[in-house]
């Protein structure tokens, strides 16, 4: 049926799809999270440095 270098490439296809699949999971979960908490921690210091200048 498979010779065995089909069966090694096949292999190849599948830990790449596999390793591909989970690194996008990665990126869509933790890339978002990354910029969310970027932005908010601008926003903390924006706010504190308004607040700071309020102050007499």
């Amino acid at each position: 049926m498979f010779d065995f270098d089909q069966y090694l490439g096949f292999l190849a296809f599948l830990t790449i799809l596999t390793i591909g699949f989970w690194l996008m999971i990665f990126l869509v979960s933790i890339i978002p999270y990354w910029i969310g908490g970027a932005l908010y921690e601008n926003w903390k210091m924006k706010r504190d440095g308004i607040k700071a200048e309020k102050l007499p």
